[in-house]
């Protein structure tokens, strides 16, 4: 951890060690991103939404040049891991012959080995096309606006999201929930992954506030995630912990249980013991929903 200053647009914690920028073009970069999602979060409906998010990242880029997503060749191999990280994750629930529908698909790499992996159709779900070649005859790309998933219903057996529902909207995440419900199987299975808020937040907003103010609209704890997707109609969710490509399954109430603990301490001292890799491995949300 770094050392804690006073909040607002004082660094409340040093850069840490991966991140080469000064104090100046962090307060930049947290300035630029957080008036553009205060645009995002006072829009009234989803069509504002939609056209607010359609530019506010080229927006950003071109106002913060040194964002690390523009870092092409250390986001390539980040990438790359991830990719291997979120196999392992899925590969307890992928079987030959699958359907898989990835929302938030990106370049579709993922998409892509899923389909290289047996999956008999692969339906990849963005809000733009992202492809860096042509896709496999089993996947198929779907473009979105956002919250709506344009698939046959009841027609995919596993469903799939990374670092993904702490963008949306809350309306708009409840909404996409309720689409991905609608596209699964009786039976079949929504695997979540999110950073759990109590050690965030998880955006740039992590230098300079306690809760995230960024492009993390939201930010959850594995109980609030249980909730909603409960509310979308889910029957159970099931909890996983891990990291680096090794998971296990993780009895939800005892997550739950030192969720509210943490929860009930001051956010310094809650920020101080749980934003660590063990304690990430521990409370990050890897969460499968059944229908």
């Amino acid at each position: 951890m770094g050392s804690f200053f006073e909040t607002g647009t004082a660094l409340r914690m040093a850069p840490r060690g991966d991140e080469p920028r000064s104090a100046d073009r962090l307060r930049l970069h947290y300035t630029v991103e957080r008036r553009l999602a205060d645009r995002l979060r006072a829009a009234t409906s989803a069509e504002e939404r939609r056209e607010i998010f359609s530019s506010m990242y080229e927006e950003l880029f071109k106002l913060v040049p040194d964002h690390p997503r523009l870092l092409k060749g250390k986001l390539q191999q980040e990438r790359t891991q991830g990719i291997d990280w979120d196999m392992a994750q899925l590969g307890r629930f992928l079987k030959p012959g699958c359907t898989f529908l990835e929302i938030g698909a990106g370049d579709c790499e993922l998409s892509v080995r899923v389909a290289q992996r047996g999956a008999a159709q692969v339906y990849a779900v963005d809000i733009c096309d992202q492809t860096r070649a042509p896709l496999p005859a089993n996947v198929t790309l779907v473009l979105s606006h956002g919250s709506d998933i344009d698939v046959p219903e009841g027609s995919v057996d596993v469903a799939f999201s990374d670092q993904l529902m702490e963008h949306l909207h809350p309306e708009d995440a409840m909404a996409q929930l309720g689409a991905v419900h609608r596209a699964l199987k009786p039976g079949g299975v929504y695997v979540c992954i999110t950073p759990n808020r109590l050690y965030g937040p998880s955006d740039i907003s992590a230098y300079f506030d306690d809760v995230a103010r960024g492009f993390h609209l939201r930010e959850y704890t594995v109980f609030e995630v249980r909730k909603v997707l409960r509310e979308a109609g889910f029957s159970r969710v099931q909890a996983y912990i891990g990291a680096r490509g090794y998971f296990m399954r993780f009895p939800i109430a005892l997550l739950e249980g030192f969720e509210r603990l943490l929860d009930s301490m001051p956010a310094k001292l809650r920020r101080r013991l749980s934003d660590n890799k063990l304690m990430r491995a521990l409370l990050g949300v890897r969460v499968a929903a059944i229908k």
